[in-house]
């Protein structure tokens, strides 16, 4: 189902991709955070640091007072002692006094204090544990004094509020996160439905046309692509309701046809079966025979040439011929019939040669079927001009009937396939598309100009071979 499809489509391409983005930004930011804090808290506690060690370079100055009596005090009161905690080591790297009275157990491992040994900065800070609680340690070596026993100072801060702290902005940065993904997953959802729906609204109606039901209408709800795609659904299904009923119309038409002629060779030919039938009657009947034979042979002529047309396999025979010969030719097989019917043929032959590299049996091909339509569209009383015109290197062709005409709404589909303006005359509706499309393949144009009552030009405008 293309909705499965679609929404895994977004889940892998979008949505997980979007997930992953958040994850990463989340896990930056609590990156960040703690950073943020853990270096606060060593910031503070080095100034701290500074300041001691400086009150204690002031008493190993000053004669007048025990420096390690000052120490103790310094330690027992120090200020920050409800934060932090202060603890003094000797140079056997033990804890002689804390700020809080409590001295941590002998063994207590002081990574901060080992490191600040060796460190050329004479500091250095570790994360620790004590009695199971986490805190980070900074360690300040104590000034260089031959009679004094302090090694260094060790400050200690409870990481215990700052973890609060951090899980805390974690946390809110992951509710962020969520409702992100929340309204991500809302407004695509929305957004994928609105594209959906339309989908399998499009994809039911295909499966309708599909099955021969061209009557299938899509309602346009939007503006969009989706919208432009149920115009060239409704737009698809329309032209093939026009081909099929065009299609239906030119089996009904060369049925006719082909009726007719049969009709008539079969009633001659059991008429000529009897014996008693006259020499003049027979030569009547094997003349109506022979006719309509020639007219079934043009009628399926026809329909071949279409079907290589369509395959793509109508070919032309290139020569250089000249274009008058093949177009008086012409001419010349309708001559009588226009005469028999009452219709004027007017065409004066130009005295010079039309060279043109072309077919001339696919050009005599079209110039009897525009010919035939204007005789067959036209009335006794009627007339037909044919006319041979140059320039800019080109010979155009006029050939001008004052028959019937084509009505407007007719016009623009009369080179279109199996199409018939009229259905009261003969013919299958394939011939004019033919013969358009063997002037395209001898690069020319084929147009058509008519006024309902007036009559129709047909122009045929072929490049000279000069």
């Amino acid at each position: 189902m293309p909705t499965k499809k679609l929404t895994k489509r977004w889940l892998y391409n979008n949505f997980l991709v979007i997930l992953i983005f958040l994850s990463a930004l989340i896990i930056a930011f609590s990156l960040a955070i703690r950073n943020y804090y853990y270096n606060s808290v060593l910031s503070v506690m080095k100034n701290t640091a500074t300041v001691q060690n400086a009150s204690l370079v002031n008493y190993s100055e000053d004669n007048t007072v025990d420096f390690s009596a000052s120490v103790r005090k310094m330690v027992e009161d120090f200020d920050e002692r409800d934060h932090m905690e202060l603890m003094a080591i000797d140079k056997n790297g033990k804890v002689i006094i804390t700020s809080s009275g409590f001295s941590p157990a002998d063994e207590t491992d002081m990574p901060d204090y080992t490191e600040a040994l060796t460190s050329p900065s004479r500091d250095a800070s570790a994360f620790d544990k004590i009695n199971g609680e986490s805190v980070l340690a900074y360690t300040l070596l104590a000034p260089s004094m031959d009679d004094s026993n302090l090694s260094a100072l060790r400050y200690v801060v409870s990481l215990t509020a700052v973890k609060r702290q951090i899980y805390m902005l974690i946390a809110a940065a992951g509710v962020v996160g969520a409702a992100i993904i929340f309204f991500v997953i809302l407004s695509s959802s929305y957004f994928i439905n609105s594209i959906i729906n339309p989908i399998d609204k499009v994809r039911k109606i295909a499966l309708q046309i599909s099955k021969g039901d061209f009557s299938a209408h899509l309602t346009k709800t939007t503006d969009d692509e989706i919208g432009e795609l149920c115009d060239a659904i409704n737009a698809m299904a329309l032209e093939l309701q026009e081909n099929e009923k065009m299609k239906n119309d030119f089996i009904s038409s060369v049925s006719h046809e082909l009726r007719t002629p049969l009709t008539a060779i079969k009633g001659w030919a059991e008429t000529l079966m009897d014996d008693s039938v006259d020499r003049e009657t027979t030569r009547k009947g094997i003349g109506v025979i022979i006719k309509e034979s020639e007219r079934l042979s043009g009628m399926v002529e026809e329909l071949l040439d279409f079907s290589r047309l369509q395959s793509g396999r109508l070919k032309l025979t290139l020569t250089k011929l000249d274009l008058v010969a093949e177009l008086s030719d012409a001419v010349l097989m309708f001559t009588e019939r226009a005469r028999q019917e009452g219709i004027a043929l007017h065409y004066d032959e130009p005295m010079d040669i039309l060279p043109i590299m072309g077919d001339p049996n696919r050009l005599r091909q079209v110039f009897v079927n525009i010919l035939d339509n204007a005789i067959k569209y036209s009335d006794a009383g009627d007339s037909v001009t044919i006319l041979v015109k140059t320039g800019d290197d080109k010979a155009i062709i006029l050939i001008q009937d004052t028959g019937i005409g084509i009505a407007p709404e007719d016009l623009p589909k009369i080179k279109t396939r199996f199409y018939k303006a009229n259905a009261t005359r003969r013919g299958s509706g394939i011939g004019l598309a033919v013969a358009d499309e063997i002037v395209s393949m001898h690069g020319g144009v084929l147009s058509i100009d008519s006024r309902e009552g007036i009559g129709t030009t047909v122009s045929i405008t072929l490049p000279l071979s000069l």
